[in-house]
């Protein structure tokens, strides 16, 4: 039952992005969990894996739509985690990575 009911909130998040020139505000929301993550281009912050750990991450351009964040895990061991999130016309397309696993989500602008 709790499956289904994360499968059903994570189906439909709202994603807000503000942009400041080199500052990034990014809030994605559904109806079981909300997140949101201050950063400044180039600028190591802190930060919360998908399932909790905290890390320190650094955000960089890739390409002029696309910016990587590499993840650095503050204590204990892990994998090596990034996320990337690349604007596409009206898709926003968003890949998680932890070691050779990669996952991506595309989002459409309503």
């Amino acid at each position: 039952m709790l499956r289904k009911v994360a499968v059903t909130a994570a189906s439909k998040p709202h994603v807000e992005i503000k942009q400041n020139g080199e500052h990034f505000y990014i809030k994605t929301s559904t109806t079981v969990r909300t997140t949101e993550v201050n950063f400044l281009i180039g600028e190591e912050f802190n930060e919360e894996t998908v399932d909790g750990r905290k890390c320190k991450s650094l955000a960089s351009w890739e390409t002029e739509n696309k910016i990587y964040c590499k993840q650095t895990l503050l204590c204990g061991t892990g994998p090596k985690t990034f996320w990337s999130r690349e604007l596409r016309g009206d898709e926003l397309i968003l890949t998680f990575g932890a070691d050779d696993v990669v996952c991506t989500r595309i989002y459409v602008r309503a």
